[in-house]
């Protein structure tokens, strides 16, 4: 323990003492102490020296402080007001901002309710759609604003990330040898294959000075509104990261929660909101992820300590973590699903439903020709089109481009789920020759349902992407659909029935 140490715990010691602050609550992390008092929280960085960040001094921590105030405003600045320093008078006592000679540094924050932070909310149960909806926009928002960065920096680090996990991890001895190995190998593979693409990806303006540490304790809601805060302030080469690094941690951490569901609605939101060149990327995210839980897994053991208190609870965590990294690292085989059906059906309800039981994590890319058509025709998704935007040319250039977007995710190891009618025949055949074409496994499900179902269904919409109407509905009676050889799915029941019969017919989908 440093003489930095010694003079901080004095500090903490005040700022807990009963006789002068009875209502305080102390929060520690492996960098810092939080003080929570009233509507206060006084953040200090702990007297510490780790391989990535250095607050071993005052003058390094009053140094961080200031940095965090910067970067953290761009993301929160209801919540950070200033610098504030702790004060020693001549008579030896202590004071907030007081007139002594400064012995501490904090960060003044304004007080949230800590039970709104998002890991907090996913290890209570189910996240409201809605809810992740909000948390992709706000992420996604903050990348369009982040400032373009050189991406060769943070690529080059990352061989030294991997070879630091590896050592904390043998120093730790609390996993198996061969299973730190098998990470170890399978992250320097991924890395070989996926290198030049994270660096065409910076060339094309993908690497961003992100947040940086987007774990799901560092997203909060207030006033019902997601708002990221507790952004990397002490390295800029550790948020100057690919976007969809940044993106990787909540996805991980969603996983971790066990929230599929939530994880994959940000991955296809996120993807249905940015460039399509992320389809492209998607071949990274078993590593970006693993690497995001290894890195979690880390930061547990280093709370480790003389002074523990919670051991036990601590070291499980970081296996939850070390395990699910080893899991993300090693995707199992992707799988093509086609949804098709008439209009009422509910064929995109059940794709986002089902989506998340797709293996490999964070589930399947939802590709849905309706959204598909308002996009190439350059309109908003809720904009209704002219008849002449279903001639049959157009609809012929619509599924040639499913397929196409399929085969750029397939081809890289993501599974795929098509929503789409699929009355033709020659729709049907052509979306299967695609997946056999790539080696990889097919599965069909055709929806069915009776005429007044549908009509129902379809005039009770909101604002949604299908232009479908009961009059649609009605013709498409007339279509002449020929023989179906995929799995015909009984539709008249409720979306959790659908999705029942749909996952019988699918063997190998994830449990819940």
């Amino acid at each position: 323990m440093t003489a930095d140490s010694h003079d901080q715990e004095r500090v903490f010691a005040f700022l807990t003492d009963p006789a002068t602050h009875p209502q305080v609550h102390r929060i520690d992390t492996h960098a810092a102490s939080v003080f929570l008092e009233g509507k206060r929280a006084l953040k200090i960085k702990r007297a510490i020296r780790f391989p990535y960040l250095d607050y071993s001094t005052l003058a390094k921590r009053k140094a961080a402080c200031e940095q965090e105030i910067t970067i953290s405003r761009r993301f929160a600045p209801q919540i950070y007001r200033r610098v504030i320093p702790i004060t020693e008078d001549s008579q030896g006592s202590l004071s907030i901002d007081g007139e002594g000679t400064p012995v501490e540094f904090a960060i003044e924050m304004v007080r949230f309710d800590e039970s709104r932070t998002i890991d907090h909310l996913a290890e209570a149960g189910p996240l409201d759609p809605a809810l992740i909806d909000a948390i992709t926009d706000t992420i996604s928002a903050s990348h369009l604003a982040a400032p373009p960065v050189a991406a060769g920096p943070w690529i080059q680090s990352i061989p030294g990330i991997l070879a630091g996990n590896t050592s904390a991890f043998r120093a730790a001895a609390c996993f198996p040898e061969r299973h730190i190995d098998q990470l170890d190998d399978a992250s320097y593979s991924a890395l070989g294959r996926i290198g030049g693409l994270l660096q065409q990806r910076g060339s094309a303006g993908f690497a961003r000075h992100c947040h940086g540490d987007l774990h799901l304790g560092n997203i909060v809601l207030i006033d019902d509104k997601p708002v990221l805060f507790d952004a990397i302030e002490f390295d800029p080469t550790i948020a100057s990261t690919d976007v969809l690094y940044d993106l990787a941690f909540p996805l991980m951490d969603f996983i971790r929660y066990n929230q599929h569901a939530a994880a994959n609605g940000l991955m296809n939101r996120y993807l249905s909101r940015s460039p399509l060149e992320n389809l492209d990327a998607l071949g990274a995210l078993p590593l970006l992820m693993s690497l995001r839980a290894a890195i979690r897994a880390n930061v547990m053991l280093a709370r480790l300590g003389p002074a523990c208190r919670d051991e036990a609870d601590i070291r499980q965590s970081a296996r939850v973590y070390f395990e699910l990294a080893l899991r993300l690292i090693r995707p199992v085989a992707p799988i093509m699903i086609a949804v098709g059906g008439l209009s009422g059906t509910g064929k995109s309800v059940l794709a986002r439903a089902l989506a998340p039981y797709v293996n490999p994590d964070p589930g399947a890319v939802v590709l849905r020709s309706d959204v598909l058509r308002k996009r190439l025709l350059h309109v908003n998704e809720t904009d209704r089109l002219p008849e002449t935007a279903y001639r049959p040319e157009i609809n012929r250039q619509i599924y040639e481009v499913l397929g196409q977007q399929a085969t750029r995710i397939l081809s890289q190891g993501h599974s795929v789920v098509i929503d789409a009618v699929f009355a033709d025949q020659a729709e049907r055949t052509a979306i299967c020759d695609d997946a056999s074409k790539l080696g990889v496994r097919f599965a069909g499900l055709y929806l069915h349902t009776d005429l007044a179902t549908r009509q129902r269904r379809v005039g009770t919409r909101g604002r949604d992407a299908s232009d479908a109407t009961p009059e649609i509905a009605a013709l498409q009676e007339k279509y002449h659909i020929g023989a179906v050889d995929w799995s015909l799915i009984d539709a008249s029941g409720t979306p959790e029935q659908t999705l029942q019969l749909c996952q019988s017919a699918i063997p190998g989908l994830r449990g819940e």
